[in-house]
């Protein structure tokens, strides 16, 4: 297979206006403060989403953004993947929501659960069905309700999170630009680590689950830090093998916004200057599998990103799940 078979063509993010800031947690009750929260995380806000934002409504927003932008409609769409772990309802996938939405009548759609790491899995499938010829466009979306599913009395993750989405218009490759590598992993042992105990088919909702708030994220947090230092450092290495290039060969590393001391930890051991990293967390908390397709779009914005650049985007999430990309732009 030679790559780059597909390009990103388009990308666009939303966010909800409301911005949930460190300050306000103590208003709430939570034993906690901005400083405590920035020193540990590097996060000074959230986006939290509105009474009218869905998973499939913000979805929907980020992608009429990425469709703009690659100069294509609805009507063009052949696939919609949708990666969330806050799905709208249990069923259907919340991707035929999204393909409703924005009237994409003629394409297939489903919803991928990979976590934080989702978009790249998002973009592997898609890849996987424009090399199969499968497909021709194919959108993916990223969208998370996180405060939905958060334990708003627990400090060691309602702090972390927030509400956003993003998403790309995925084609064939023109010009030598597109994906020049992927790479994922997962290893489900490590699963209690990060994760929601209750609500699935095989413990259901119920007086009690809702009463000990166990249908809600739970998170051992020394342990998943670890992890993600490992995992997303191995990730980053075999980007860089599969496509045969090393670090001073990235222009800019775009990681899954979740911890800042675990980006610069990946940074450092990938050998790339923070410089040369984008952050975001900062603003927006950790947006799970949103947070890749936002940097990218703010990076864009930015000029952090432009047209030749080659670029390595990293991702660690629950499952444990893992993955890594090398895209030239």
């Amino acid at each position: 297979m030679t790559r780059p078979i597909v390009e990103l063509a388009g990308i666009g993010h939303y966010a909800p206006a409301r911005i949930l800031r460190n300050a306000e947690f103590q208003a709430m009750g939570l034993e906690t403060s901005h400083e405590w929260i920035v020193e540990r995380t590097g996060i000074c806000e959230r986006h939290i989403a509105g009474p009218n934002d869905t998973t499939a409504s913000m979805a929907a927003n980020a992608s009429r953004l990425a469709m703009e932008r690659a100069g294509v409609t609805a009507a063009d769409l052949d696939t919609v993947v949708l990666s969330t772990a806050t799905p709208d309802r249990l069923l259907p996938a919340t991707a035929v929501d999204l393909q409703a939405e924005i009237d994409a009548s003629h394409a297939a759609a489903f919803d991928i659960g990979a976590a934080c790491s989702g978009f790249l899995y998002g973009l592997t499938v898609a890849e996987g069905l424009i090399a199969a010829k499968s497909a021709e466009t194919v959108l993916v979306a990223a969208s998370e309700k996180m405060s939905a599913i958060l334990d708003w009395t627990d400090r060691a993750t309602c702090v972390l999170f927030g509400d956003a989405a993003g998403a790309a218009v995925v084609r064939p490759a023109r010009n030598g630009k597109g994906i020049l590598s992927t790479f994922m992993r997962s290893d489900g042992k490590l699963a209690d680590l990060l994760y929601r105990p209750h609500g699935g088919a095989s413990f259901p909702m119920s007086a009690e689950v809702l009463a000990q708030r166990t249908h809600l994220v739970k998170m051992a947090g020394r342990e998943t830090f670890k992890h993600a230092v490992r995992m997303m450092c191995e990730a980053a290495d075999r980007a860089l093998d599969n496509a045969h290039l090393d670090a001073s060969s990235i222009d800019l590393m775009v990681p899954h916004q979740a911890n800042v001391r675990i980006i610069e930890a990946t940074a450092k051991h990938a050998g790339i200057p923070m410089e040369k990293v984008f952050v975001n967390v900062g603003r927006y908390g950790n947006t799970s599998s949103a947070s890749i397709p936002i940097s990218l779009d703010e990076a864009i914005a930015a000029g952090r990103i432009r047209e030749g650049m080659t670029v390595l985007l990293v991702a660690f999430g629950a499952g444990f799940t893992w993955g890594s990309m090398v895209v030239r732009f």
